[in-house]
């Protein structure tokens, strides 16, 4: 193993003739790894590129049957149309598309990096959609301008999702402080397939123009093969941090069988389409005065917590609530997710550790009123299982220093025990 004091600095370098001189590290393991790639990037990197150079091709391709389509509907070759008519309907288009881009980003800006997968598989399908609205537009012209409208509103959101998406992979994949080359590198590669697909386009639209059918054929050819590569880069992805998908699969893996998967089955295992109203199940940094109103109310709530966060857990609804203390760290936060999954591990199937398994006798068999003793119970639990838990987290190769669990920022400060800890 390398020694910490050594990971980031150079133990040599060398270069090739009067080019620049590339430097190698230590890495955690003992090996060597030398600058620039394949050691800069992750081990995902290549595969992830290559099919999202097929589904940027095959996107540009559709794309340039939509811009087709939608010129002709606007009149482009008609001696009669009018210019001032085909100028207001570009106009509202627009405005249409910007207001969209707006709202958009307020809803569910801060919730792309959670599930940047599932977000930018999203991003590509709405993208279809998009343009499938522009072919038909010219079809009924008395919904034309509805119809482009609603296109554009749709790529507009597709511009959101897929840039934000797009950052958080590259920091992903970028693993030398080397983020703006990554994304530079990115950027000229889809310059380049763009390139040759303006390319092919130049030469297919003649032959499509004249016959509608043959188009459409074209273009539902290559909105497939757009999705199927859109799903081999996003299932290529091997993120290492845990989000809550991520967190909840590995879980039910280590309560069931002891042991913890790592990043790439975890990976393999995710689903990876999200609903666009997520489940409200576990909800991190939720605001304290939501969960009291009375002094009982919080006397009960702090009871038992030696955390630095306090759980409700509403059974009917199967709701978990978290409050989290000025103090909760990245750990403080992991073990609280874990806290509020593993209260919904006790409501489903499946063999359960032995102190689980016993709680989940009482969940079955006890009123709804005694939830708060099976949350202080299951805080005894998680004394002794989470650090197992974290260990094999560690081993398995996940990076818990950090996460990508969506937890929103309020925090609180109460009266605590004194034996509390902090992790």
């Amino acid at each position: 193993m390398a020694d910490a004091s050594t990971l980031n600095r150079p133990l040599c370098c060398e270069q090739f003739g009067s080019g620049a001189a590339r430097g190698c590290f230590a890495a955690a393991d003992g090996s060597l790894q030398w600058e620039g790639f394949p050691d800069s990037v992750s081990p995902d990197y290549l595969p992830y590129q290559l099919w999202d150079s097929v589904q940027a091709f095959a996107s540009s391709l559709s794309g340039s049957l939509a811009t087709h389509a939608v010129l002709l509907g606007i009149g482009v070759g008609n001696a009669k149309a009018s210019v001032s008519a085909a100028t207001a309907t570009w106009l509202v288009k627009d405005s249409t598309g910007m207001l969209g881009r707006i709202i958009f980003a307020w809803w569910k800006g801060s919730k792309l990096d959670c599930n940047a997968k599932q977000w930018r598989l999203f991003a590509d399908i709405l993208n279809d959609v998009a343009m499938f609205l522009e072919i038909m537009a010219p079809i009924y012209p008395i919904f034309f301008t509805i119809t482009i409208c609603t296109s554009n509103l749709a790529k507009c959101i597709v511009s959101v999702a897929g840039g934000a998406t797009r950052a958080a992979l590259t920091m992903h994949q970028a693993r030398r402080n080397n983020m703006a080359d990554v994304s530079a590198k990115d950027s000229s590669q889809e310059t380049l397939v763009n390139l040759a697909g303006l390319l092919v386009s130049l030469l297919m639209l003649p032959l499509v123009s004249d016959c509608p059918g043959f188009s459409l054929g074209c273009f539902f050819f290559l909105t497939a093969l757009h999705i199927y590569a859109n799903y081999r880069a996003v299932r290529a992805l091997v993120i290492e941090t845990l989000n809550e998908g991520r967190l909840r699969l590995v879980l039910k893996h280590f309560l069931q069988r002891g042991e913890v998967l790592g990043p790439t089955s975890a990976n393999q295992m995710e689903p990876l389409w999200t609903g666009f109203w997520p489940s409200q199940s576990l909800s991190l940094g939720v605001p304290l005065h939501r969960l009291t109103s009375s002094v009982f109310d919080l006397q009960q709530l702090v009871e038992g917590h030696q955390e630095p966060y306090l759980l409700r857990w509403d059974l009917s609804q199967n709701q978990v609530q978290v409050v989290l203390s000025q103090m909760a760290g990245p750990e403080t936060i992991l073990r609280a997710a874990t806290h509020g999954l593993v209260l919904e591990a006790l409501q489903g199937d499946g063999p359960l550790p032995r102190g689980l398994e016993e709680l989940r006798n009482q969940v079955w068999a006890g009123p709804e009123k005694d939830n708060w003793v099976i949350v202080r119970d299951t805080h005894q639990v998680l004394d002794k299982l989470f650090p197992k838990f974290l260990k094999g987290l560690q081993d398995a190769g996940w990076k818990t220093e950090k996460h990508q669990l969506e937890v929103d920022e309020w925090r609180a400060t109460w009266l605590l025990s004194p034996e509390k800890k902090v992790l």
